[in-house]
């Protein structure tokens, strides 16, 4: 029984943990002070979050055609639908990535349940079978968005830091949608404009956590004496 109660025990202060260390709703008040002397040290920046272009890249293996113009890739049926006629696109070859090749898609054109694409050089590929790697650039449209590189993921909560004021950022869960190279949609818990953290999320972050924890267990202590 003492081990099932001190089990029980466990597993409630485990829960608390976490309720202080992660955001319960859209914008929890909790916020985290980061001096001027650590932000400048850490470069921490911030961006609003506005409407951004998210493009995703379609990769893929391609040979060159008999001339050294073109590359010719196969593609399954929903990267296909995604690559159309006059996408940028930009190729090197699988040994190195020393020589790198603009190129912009001339031809689609569906197999089966397979697409066939073709894109042309900027200039002349080298004179051999190598095989190539085919990266395409996909604009899959506006949306209101955030950098990657502001998201800290946690399982599957996604978590931007605000900026309220200079020097002070709220942890606020965020609704992901699409996520392209640079940039993740927004679908619910920001505002345009709001200004998030991108370099340094992942410090202040952790100073969110550790002052969490640090005020959780002085919570406890101070029951302890009670």
């Amino acid at each position: 029984m003492t081990a099932i109660l001190l089990a029980a025990s466990v597993q409630a202060g485990a829960a608390n943990m976490r309720d202080h260390t992660r955001p319960t709703d859209a914008h929890a008040t909790r916020d985290t002070s980061v001096s001027e002397i650590q932000a400048g040290d850490l470069a921490l920046t911030t961006t609003p979050a506005i409407e951004q272009t998210i493009q995703t890249t379609v990769r893929t293996a391609a040979m060159l055609d008999a001339k050294g113009e073109t590359l010719i890739a196969e593609l399954g049926a929903r990267d296909g639908a995604l690559v159309q006629i006059g996408q940028r696109a930009r190729a090197f070859q699988m040994s190195s990535r020393a020589s790198m090749y603009q190129a912009r898609v001339t031809r689609v054109t569906a197999k089966g349940d397979r697409v066939l694409v073709e894109a042309a050089l900027s200039r002349a590929g080298l004179e051999d079978a190598a095989p190539y790697i085919l990266e395409i650039t996909v604009d899959r449209g506006r949306f209101l968005a955030v950098p990657n590189a502001a998201i800290i993921e946690e399982g599957d909560r996604h978590v931007v830091y605000v900026q309220h004021h200079p020097g002070h950022y709220v942890p606020t869960e965020i609704h992901a949608g699409m996520q392209g190279d640079l940039y993740t949609q927004v679908l619910h818990g920001l505002e345009g404009g709001e200004e998030v953290v991108t370099f340094g999320s992942f410090f202040v972050d952790a100073e969110n956590k550790l002052k969490s924890s640090d005020g959780g267990a002085a919570m406890g202590h101070e029951h302890h004496h009670h």
